[in-house]
This record gives structure tokens, C-alpha cells and sequence, in this order.
């Protein structure tokens, strides 16, 4: 892939992987904005590579979710409900945002478990696209949607 056409194709999927990144990073939109630059830069790296044969951003969401786990393993934290809050009224998080209780229990899930939630449900990707996006089976992906759901139906307090 040539620059020309990978600025193409970037600036066609912006927006996209923007909102990727802002869901994972629960509205944070500092660090949602740092992980996207890191992933357009890995991207541009390794672009040579690609090969037209799938979607562009599938691609390019694949390399922008391994970003993301990678930056949460040097994190290594799972937060509470209660750290999230707490969180969430001193940082820059988006608190404007309508669905602030979203992102509150999104930030408690772990990052597998919200990177499946937020393909799924955010961005209308299939199951056998999130396998392929995230390196795991069929199984797990539906397995990792099974945990994140019961997950967030306890902490919003939805009824089945």
C-alpha cells in the first residue's frame, strides 16, 4: 500500500477508530486520542504489509485493539465501580457524555471482555469478525460477550 492510499483509507476510517477507541477507553478521550495515534503509527509501519484482501478497518481495528490491550497490560488494573466513579471525577474523562453510566461500567470489565462488548454492540461487528479482529475463537469471543453482558446487566442494574 502506497502513502497516498493509506491516508485514503485513514481518513475514510477516522472516525470509526476514534469512537473504537473512546468506548474502550470508557470516554477518556486523552488516552482514546494517544491510542489512536500510536495505532495509525503502527499502522503506517506496517501498512507495506497489508494486503487488500479484507476490510481496511477491520485491519486497522485490529492493530488499534492490540494497542489498547497493550497499553492496559502495563496498566495491569481492573477497577471497581466505585474506582471508576472516582476515577471519572478527576480525570478528563467526557462526563458530558450521555452515556456516562456506560462507560463507568464499561471501565470495570476487562479489556477482552470490553473490546468484545464494544465490537458487538458500538460498532455492529460480528462474531466471526471479532474473532478475527481480536485473535480468538468463535467460542471465545461468544463467551467473552456471555461474561461482559451478565457483567454489565449486574452493575447498571438492567432486568432481563
Amino acid at each position: 500500500m502506497n502513502r497516498e492510499t493509506f491516508i485514503e483509507c485513514v481518513e475514510r476510517e477516522q472516525e470509526a477508530l476514534r469512537g473504537f477507541l473512546l468506548a474502550l477507553c470508557c470516554g477518556n478521550r486523552d488516552e482514546a486520542d494517544d491510542l489512536a495515534q500510536d495505532a495509525l503509527v503502527k499502522a503506517y509501519l506496517s501498512s507495506a504489509g497489508y494486503q487488500d484482501r479484507g476490510k481496511f478497518r477491520s485491519w486497522l481495528f485490529k492493530i488499534a485493539h492490540n494497542t489498547f490491550l497493550s497499553y492496559k497490560r502495563s496498566l495491569q488494573t481492573t477497577e471497581s465501580i466505585d474506582e471508576a466513579r472516582m476515577l471519572v471525577s478527576s480525570s478528563s474523562t467526557d462526563t458530558g457524555f450521555e452515556h456516562q453510566s456506560l462507560y463507568l461500567a464499561l471501565r470495570t470489565l476487562p479489556p477482552k471482555e470490553r473490546s468484545s462488548i464494544t465490537l458487538f454492540y458500538l460498532n455492529g461487528y460480528s462474531v466471526k469478525e471479532i474473532a478475527a479482529i481480536t485473535d480468538a475463537s468463535q467460542d471465545a469471543v461468544k463467551q467473552q460477550l456471555s461474561r461482559g453482558r451478565e457483567r454489565l446487566r449486574a452493575i447498571l442494574k438492567i432486568e432481563n
